[in-house]
């Protein structure tokens, strides 16, 4: 990676076969998750709904499409940047991460053909409650810690402070601390939660501080491929490596006190889980501000080529869909959509930001450069769609439209309900299409040859 200019440079060898095949395993994890997204927006649009037999498959496909396309895609891309920025040694340890980890992908992703059934729609990483599913959680979860293990070892901090690669490094190495927090917080938790808990709380209380932590980890990883994709758009952006070390230690220092969480606070308890979400809301804020403002105001003053449009497109659609997700945050109130509206707005935002970046890294794998015209007309249609769907369903929170039903459980009984649910259908056959094209323009990069 060019140390000045914070760009990556064409990586060879084990470092790169091991990068790659995280990417590859996020891909393949997003590709099973969008033919699942098919019928979970079929089964809630007004009409469509009705002509499809799909209500009683609505929340084991749910489940599954939340730990694809979230849990999974988003710490394998992890994985990715995690591996180019290492030193290559541990390859051992390395490998052994990404098997057991795909491994635990192939287990989740056909335990329902395998007889898992009872979903149970808990916070962050949905369950379906049948041994063979939780046992590819548990799979997937060992492979990711082995993975936190190896980053935490190979991540070098020389020149943190003084060169943009090194911060960028920094700033990774905080997502693999707060990663082997989270999985410290998942342990505690698991050895400590009330034993009279029933199935849907007990998995509840079992991800929720890990959840949050989890979340935390991923807008660490967001917040470095923002500064790449500015970088790699060519971006003139003024930020000095000693800014990026204070933007990503707020997120470190706000992650070290879920020790203090979990030893002073009875797992379940009204303390526990307020203080979890007050940690993530705080300790994400400020970073993403300041990243978010010091990229805005370089697209302001730059002119990016055609060649560049395509990571533009990914960078600007990522900031606009995480702030319009966060600001939906401050207006939830209840148990209704506007909570879906606010998660599916930044979880996408992370997501577009893993997709350019992605788009970006094909050529340096030794695959063709992305057909940049539809690489950036994907961004925009998967971003567009997206915000549409997140209108739609904020728009229904605000006529109490409950979450995580479908049917005529919906209650759509006035037309503005109706017509919610409606834009939230519409959307989110939106960005599906958007997504699928992401899916078509990475495969036919990787299908057409490497180069030479």
């Amino acid at each position: 990676m060019n140390e000045q200019s914070n760009v990556f440079e064409i990586v060879e060898g084990k470092r790169r076969r091991l990068a790659a095949g995280w990417m590859i395993l996020g891909i393949a994890s997003l590709l099973i998750a969008g033919l699942l997204a098919i019928l979970l927006v079929l089964s809630r649009t007004p009409k469509i709904q009705d002509v499809f037999p799909l209500i009683d498959f609505f929340k084991v496909a749910l489940v599954v499409h939340v730990d694809l396309s979230v849990t999974i895609w988003f710490i394998a891309f992890a994985g990715v940047l995690w591996t180019l920025n290492g030193r290559e040694s541990f390859m051992g340890l390395g490998y052994a991460a990404l098997y057991v980890s795909a491994f635990g992908t192939v287990v989740i992703a056909l335990s329902p053909f395998l007889g898992a059934w009872h979903p149970l729609m808990n916070n962050y990483v949905p369950v379906l409650d049948d041994k063979i599913f939780l046992y590819g959680i548990v799979i997937f979860f060992t492979g990711f810690t082995l993975l936190l293990l190896r980053s935490l070892l190979c991540i070098p901090l020389v020149g943190a402070a003084t060169t943009g690669a090194g911060a960028q490094r920094y700033g990774l190495y905080v997502g693999a601390v707060i990663g082997l927090l989270a999985m410290c917080t998942l342990l505690w938790t698991y050895l400590s939660i009330p034993d009279d808990a029933n199935a849907l709380r007990y998995f509840e209380l079992l991800f929720w501080g890990g959840g949050h932590l989890l979340q935390m980890l991923d807008t660490a990883i967001m917040l470095t491929a923002w500064v790449w994709l500015a970088r790699g758009a060519g971006l003139a952006l003024n930020l000095p490596p000693k800014t990026s070390i204070i933007l990503f230690s707020t997120l470190l220092v706000a992650s070290l006190y879920a020790p203090i969480i979990i030893f002073t606070q009875q797992a379940g308890s009204w303390q526990y889980i307020h203080q979890f979400t007050g940690l993530m809301e705080w300790g994400i804020g400020a970073p993403v501000i300041g990243f978010a403002l010091l990229i805005l105001a370089a697209l302001l003053k730059s002119k990016i080529g055609d060649n560049k449009s395509h990571l533009r497109a990914a960078l600007i659609s990522s900031i606009i869909l995480f702030g319009a997700g966060g600001a939906i945050g401050f207006m939830i109130s209840g148990i209704n959509v506007t909570i879906p509206a606010h998660y599916h707005g930044v979880i996408v935002g992370v997501t577009l930001s893993f997709m350019g970046l992605t788009y970006y890294f094909l050529p340096l794998f030794g695959f063709n450069e992305p057909a940049v015209r539809l690489a950036r007309l994907q961004a925009y249609i998967y971003g567009a769609g997206q915000l549409l769907h997140i209108t739609g369903l904020a728009w229904g929170g605000g006529y109490g439209i409950a979450r995580k039903v479908t049917g005529s459980a919906q209650g759509l009984d006035t037309f503005k309900k109706a017509a919610s649910m409606g834009l939230m259908g519409t959307g989110g056959m939106v960005s599906i299409i958007g997504g699928f094209l992401f899916l078509i323009v990475v495969l036919k990069a990787m299908r057409s040859g490497r180069k030479s």
